[in-house]
């Protein structure tokens, strides 16, 4: 379990706001990274760890909504929180689309933001929970010896033993010990099970 403290990180143009909603934040248990522009936080990109982006929309030279474009471009797993004083529909539905976890209004009561940067650090758990489950699943698939690796993408795409062994010029036995150790490797009892975890980390893409 992650033990981290949550950074919020605070992204305003406004002084008064910034230091505001970071007193809040201190004051409900929160490590908190506060940044007068979108370009100071692009600078300043913050590391992997659990926390949330609290971001204006209109500030001089990088909107809300460029960062947050600029964020997605460059895989930045931090979900967004948006607090404007110039909100309107139009913008909130494109931010919520593009992937925001939130968009709210200008003066915010506290009970409100506090709900929505722990729905945000709830997505990034989850988020980071998925990420983690597959890489662990990678790399099984990446410690299987070349054979192992060729059976198994065979295998996950329907072919029987009898076709993977006419296939790689080997024998059926040969193809069900292979598979036999492949099963073992990933933990699962099926067939059904490997496909999954194939489908899952990307080898099935396009098929």
């Amino acid at each position: 379990m992650n033990s981290e403290v949550p950074v919020i990180h605070v992204v305003d143009d406004d002084p008064s706001f910034r230091s505001a909603i970071g007193r809040l934040l201190r004051a409900s248990g929160y490590e908190v990274a506060v940044y007068e522009s979108a370009h100071l936080l692009l600078k300043k990109l913050p590391a992997v760890g659990p926390g949330c982006i609290l971001l204006d929309v209109r500030m001089p030279d990088l909107t809300g909504p460029e960062l947050q474009a600029r964020l997605v471009e460059l895989g930045n797993a931090l979900p967004i929180v948006f607090l404007t004083g110039h909100g309107d529909i139009p913008t909130s539905v494109r931010a919520i689309k593009a992937g925001a976890e939130d968009f709210l209004s200008k003066p915010v009561p506290k009970k409100t933001l506090l709900e929505a940067v722990d729905r945000a650090l709830a997505r990034y758990a989850q988020s980071r929970e998925h990420h983690d489950r597959l890489a662990a699943l990678r790399a099984l698939v990446e410690a299987f010896t070349l054979r192992e690796r060729q059976v198994f993408s065979l295998a996950v795409r329907g072919k029987l033993d009898k076709q993977i062994a006419f296939e790689l010029g080997t024998s059926e036995r040969t193809i069900k010990a292979h598979r036999h150790n492949i099963m073992q490797k990933l933990q699962v009892n099926s067939v059904a099970e490997a496909v999954s975890i194939a489908e899952r980390i990307g080898l099935l893409a396009g098929q």
